[in-house]
């Protein structure tokens, strides 16, 4: 099965990773990630292949292996080295201080872990993510980073954000309880492998993400008609 993912992505999603890869209808992501955390197949092996598809274009080789080879890295390395990686702790001191001085900012909405695990908040797009990654153990990688900070958002504190994102991906998301979960996590929470932003309430300087900047980015009514229930 996973072979034939791959196969797969080099036929039909490889050739437009570059110009797709950003928009969860488009199908063009490999979906590789479960066999990976698994074993059942190596990256060394996918990237192999990806190098080997010239007919896929350079970009979109270049492009994959980034993600493939250097974020997957970055993800591992700093799991290796931070005993406390599922913690606050593993933040950078920026992140914390900036998160830290907004922490009795008011929240326009407040969910508690019941709310959020049933896809139960005011934002029909955050339900829809939410509901994929239950009926399927996936979620795109652009809407893993929405749904996170969505949660930062409307918590009572970081550290009980952190904990509802956590115990939700590694719960339902087929490659969960993996370095690059936990990294993933941290980036959108508290800055890690990321830089200051305009300051905004509750987030601080952490990275923002709204529902208007993904409308740019892909067709937010299809995704919603999909898993929207």
């Amino acid at each position: 099965a996973a072979h034939a993912a791959l196969t797969r992505f080099l036929a039909q999603g490889l050739p437009r990773y570059a110009a797709q890869a950003h928009d969860p209808n488009a199908a063009a992501v490999s979906r590789l990630s479960p066999y990976l955390h698994f074993g059942q197949i190596s990256a060394q092996r996918v990237a192999l292949a990806v190098a080997s598809a010239r007919d896929a274009g350079a970009e979109n080789r270049e492009r994959y292996l980034e993600q493939l080879v250097v974020r997957r890295e970055l993800a591992e390395n700093f799991v290796w080295h931070t005993p406390d990686y599922d913690t606050p702790a593993a933040w950078p001191d920026w992140g914390r201080r900036t998160l830290d001085e907004h922490r009795a900012d008011p929240r326009e909405s407040l969910y508690d872990h019941a709310a959020f695990e049933a896809a139960a908040t005011h934002d029909p797009l955050w339900n829809a993510a939410q509901r994929e990654m239950r009926l399927t153990g996936h979620m795109h990688g652009y809407l893993r980073m929405y749904w996170a900070k969505k949660i930062l958002e409307w918590s009572e504190s970081p550290e009980a954000a952190l904990a509802t994102a956590l115990a939700l991906n590694d719960r339902y998301q087929l490659d969960g309880r993996d370095p690059n979960g936990y990294a993933g996590v941290a980036w959108s929470l508290g800055g890690l492998h990321d830089q200051g932003w305009k300051e905004r309430p509750v987030y601080g300087k952490i990275r923002y993400m709204n529902a208007r900047g993904a409308a740019r980015k892909f067709d937010v009514a299809a995704y919603v008609a999909r898993f929207g229930g």
